[in-house]
């Protein structure tokens, strides 16, 4: 077999602060405390208008000289389907179709991932297609099979996906060993394989048994699964060490636009991070930060109501997992980056399954907070309009209730209709988009979360190390 090679070149700006002494600069960079107070129970971390950035300067030239780092040029070589000829081939497609289940009925709620899988399988049509992906946590309501996810699939497809309820077993190995070309078959749920809730080096994850008793069954593994790219499961990164292994059509696009986008960006760099998913944002943040991607983040959604606990105008515990830490956490970013963060002055509760707004000052125990408020979605719109470029991660609030809406539907409009460009992130925020119509107003659009956040400080993800292991290993061959 003759293995071709690609390069897709990744070129990285960078950016210089020049200073001149003339009276007007110097004042320009003083910093003033004229509407700055970050006393805990004040309604806003800071009160500056939204064109305003408070400069420290010493601490904006370290940041800087990270970011001048971070920005030095990096050289991305990964294959793709393109390189290789794909008739006959057994093919492991590891995608992420991981879907938004209803609690209370255990049926998929989106299937804009599912929907993104068809892509890549589509241009496999001539292989025998073994898909893999996972789906929710062990011990949460979302951990379920694929069973769902196959007939989803073959309903989109137009064509039969046979579910296999089973990953690693002699079952999975019979019924890839039977395939014919164009047949797709779908094993169950990944992370029903325990490995697979772990994490390992590439040359650990060789070794795990998921990875010895598949791999020697395949031709060729493709990895699109870019929500999933931050991860280091078997799945993402053994697969490279012990075969041929490649880009699907997904991750090939975003790894390409994202290096458009770095490339042009510009400041002031306005985030916005909602959703629920708090470790993986509080780590993101700093990073984010002190590499030039963050001069305003604006917060929202479960880790609004964490940076609100850290300024004591939230009083009671809110009862998630790890909370004293994640506050801790969000205490020191503040004290460290005071000028940055800004967090809600009124919210949306539930009050008996009506919305009502309040003041963060009058929130009791027992209010659960399902929106922002208006003054704050007013505020916060004023900051994204006069951004350069504007990330968002994560719903505000529950949006796919009406009466919780306003919260995410004012930001993505903001946001869609600024002069900046930006970045929507997270399966939640896609439908949305669609939801409202709002799509088309957007730079780039993608499902993937955490792992988009964490590619936008300039951290390598273990599953794009992992593709490019590969075309340095198999290039040749």
């Amino acid at each position: 077999m003759d293995w071709k090679y690609k390069t897709v070149e990744r070129s990285k700006s960078c950016v210089t602060l020049v200073c001149t002494k003339t009276d007007s600069t110097t004042n320009a960079m003083t910093k003033t405390k004229n509407g700055l107070d970050r006393r805990p129970n004040n309604q806003f971390c800071n009160h500056t208008k939204a064109s305003t950035v408070a400069f420290n300067f010493s601490a904006e030239i370290d940041r800087l000289k990270d970011f001048k780092m971070a920005k030095k040029h990096q050289s991305v070589k990964i294959l793709t389907l393109g390189d290789f000829d794909l008739r006959g081939k057994t093919v492991l497609l590891r995608v992420d179709m991981n879907c938004p289940i209803e609690p209370t009925t255990g049926e998929i709620s989106g299937v804009k991932r599912i929907e993104e899988a068809t892509e890549t399988i589509e241009a496999l049509s001539e292989a025998k297609v073994v898909v893999v992906s996972h789906q929710g946590r062990v011990g949460n309501k979302d951990y379920i099979g694929m069973e769902q996810h196959a007939k989803i699939l073959e309903k989109m497809l137009g064509k039969k996906v046979t579910y296999v309820q089973d990953v690693i077993g002699t079952l999975a190995q019979s019924e890839i060993k039977k395939m014919q070309n164009g047949d797709i078959i779908l094993l169950d749920n990944l992370r029903f394989c325990a490995e697979e809730n772990y994490e390992f080096s590439p040359e650990d994850a060789a070794q795990t048994v998921m990875v010895q008793r598949l791999g020697k069954l395949f031709d060729l593994c493709v990895l699109d699964s870019f929500p999933s790219a931050h991860r280091a499961h078997p799945s993402l990164v053994g697969f490279s060490q012990i075969i041929p292994t490649c880009a699907g059509k997904i991750v090939e696009r975003e790894v390409r636009k994202l290096e458009e986008i770095l490339t042009v960006a510009k400041a002031p760099h306005v985030i916005v991070l909602g959703g629920s998913k708090v470790t993986d944002r509080l780590e993101a943040i700093k990073m984010l930060i002190k590499r030039g991607r963050a001069d305003q983040i604006l917060l929202t959604g479960l880790i609004g109501n964490v940076f609100m606990r850290a300024q004591a105008r939230i009083k009671y515990p809110l009862g998630i997992k790890g909370e004293e830490d994640a506050v801790a956490k969000a205490h020191a970013l503040m004290g460290e980056y005071p000028d940055v963060f800004f967090t809600p002055v009124d919210v949306a509760i539930n009050n008996d399954g009506k919305r009502t707004e309040l003041d963060v000052r009058l929130l009791n125990k027992g209010d659960q907070i399902y929106d922002l408020g208006p003054k704050t979605i007013e505020h916060y719109s004023k900051i994204i309009s006069s951004a350069g470029t504007v990330f968002i991660s994560g719903p505000p609030g529950f949006f796919e209730n009406p009466d919780f809406s306003y919260g995410t539907k004012a930001m993505l409009e903001a946001v869609a209709n600024s002069m900046a460009t930006t970045i929507v992130s997270g399966g939640h925020l896609t439908s949305a988009l669609k939801k409202y119509g709002l799509a088309e107003k957007i730079t780039h659009i993608s499902t993937a979360g955490g792992a988009l956040v964490l590619y936008l400080t300039g951290e390598k993800l273990p599953m794009i190390q992992s593709l490019e292991t590969a075309a340095t290993k198999y290039r040749s061959k």
